[in-house]
């Protein structure tokens, strides 16, 4: 077999993902035909996972791919505080699986996978099926650490939302604020690094003031926060001094923001070792969090609870022809956003390929956009170009950067048209 070309395969490959070209044609150029006949299992429907499996079939199309995701229907974490702002509404954020399986040849199974097996290549579904892969790919997403914050586990989270699965906590909180009086008082309890954004607790507060504003200016809302800085932190508060002075309120961790317990019944907040209180009309409690349930029970966590992987490839370093993308795996200096795991997807289905093929597989170039809005004209964002560098994914000096501060009101309404059209163009290449 000849070899691919490291330009010849960038060329096929475009910005991360190959173009109309598919790669069994390619590969057929080098002798090997393009008939691997393997079998790749996806586990976990997302941005990572659904992106995943779509490219594997593009780029090499005598593939056969399963994806496993229990739910029948992915509703989106990127644009769920835009419901709570009222800017969509839900079904605006529901995205099915159809054309993956009528464009695209993936098999598509509604399933909870119970248990995986490294070694004889298998997983379970919870009804006992088990399924026999030659590569594997986890995109599990998140989970959270219950009882990190006293008195809040999941039986609690139906009464105080975390809505950071969005879905129905989405609707839960979204009806709390509907509910709450004028003049009442929202909390918003924000985590420590890592975590998963968005839907970004910062955009959070600012939904939902902009929903406040408009129905409720009476009322205010808090912001928590176990840290003492967070992303884009200037250019929010600015936006918050423009578009809602004195409604939002943000109290950093080492000032007495980080959030100890929680009293349900009395919807208060305990900081300081008990010394103070903090008593909210609606309470939303981001958790702490880790890699999703299976990747923990499946052995592929460390003792922070991510998933350690080669960030070249993101094979597990754990376990031999497992893949880990999205939220649940350590992918150096990236963040666990939705573009983050798409580009994630397509680097891991070209490793996957060329394994199969032995062939090369050029260095990886990654990219991350982050839009927020404050408001329905107001959008500020943050972009970063990731490389390999010592066998870690660090960001290129020099690419990327944030939004102006001090900017003209036609720029942060330029930024909002381009957050709605960066998420239509995100979710068109992840689901089809």
């Amino acid at each position: 077999m000849n070899t691919l070309t490291r330009r010849r395969f960038m060329q096929w490959m475009g910005s991360g993902a190959l173009t109309a070209i598919s790669t069994r044609a390619a590969l057929a150029q080098t002798g090997s035909g393009g008939k691997s006949g393997k079998h790749i299992v996806v586990v976990g429907g997302g941005f990572g996972g659904a992106t995943c499996a779509k490219y594997l079939r593009r780029y090499d199309s005598t593939l056969e791919v399963t994806l496993i995701e229990k739910k029948p229907e992915f509703i989106t974490c990127p644009a769920s505080n835009w419901v709570l702002g009222g800017l969509r509404g839900m079904d605006k954020i529901t995205h099915s699986y159809d054309k993956l399986q009528s464009r695209y040849g993936i098999k598509v199974v509604h399933d909870k996978v119970t248990a995986v097996d490294p070694a004889a290549r298998k997983i379970t579904l919870k009804d006992g099926a088990p399924i026999e892969y030659d590569r594997l790919v986890m995109s599990p997403g998140i989970d959270f650490q219950w009882n990190a914050i006293e008195g809040y586990d999941k039986a609690v989270s139906e009464t105080i939302p975390h809505a950071y699965k969005a879905g129905p906590q989405t609707v839960l909180l979204r009806k709390q604020l509907e509910a709450m009086k004028d003049g009442g008082t929202v909390i918003i309890s924000a985590p420590g690094n890592p975590f998963r954004c968005p839907p970004g607790p910062y955009e959070r507060a600012s939904m939902i003031a902009y929903y406040l504003k408009q129905h409720k200016p009476k009322s205010k809302v808090i912001i928590l926060d176990t840290k003492d800085k967070f992303s884009k932190q200037g250019l929010f508060m600015e936006g918050w001094e423009k578009l809602y002075p004195g409604m939002i309120e943000w109290v950093a961790g080492s000032e007495g923001g980080k959030v100890e317990g929680v009293d349900v019944k009395g919807m208060t907040l305990v900081t300081q070792s008990g010394l103070v209180k903090h008593k909210g009309d609606v309470i939303n409690i981001i958790p702490p969090q880790k890699a999703g349930w299976i990747a923990q029970e499946s052995g592929l966590t460390n003792d922070q609870g991510w998933c350690p992987v080669n960030q070249k490839t993101f094979e597990s370093t754990l376990h031999k022809d497992v893949y880990v993308i999205g939220d649940s795996s350590i992918a150096g200096a990236m963040p666990k956003s939705g573009h983050s795991a798409n580009n994630q997807g397509k680097m891991c289905a070209a490793a996957i390929v060329t394994s199969l093929y032995d062939l090369p597989l050029p260095e990886p170039s990654h990219v991350n956009t982050c839009y927020s809005l404050l408001s329905d004209d107001y959008g500020i964002t943050v972009a970063a170009v990731y490389h390999l560098k010592d066998d870690t994914i660090a960001g290129v000096e020099g690419a990327g950067g944030v939004s102006p501060s001090d900017a003209p009101a036609m720029t942060r309404k330029r930024e909002a048209v381009y957050a709605g059209g960066w998420y239509d163009s995100i979710t068109a290449d992840s689901f089809g």
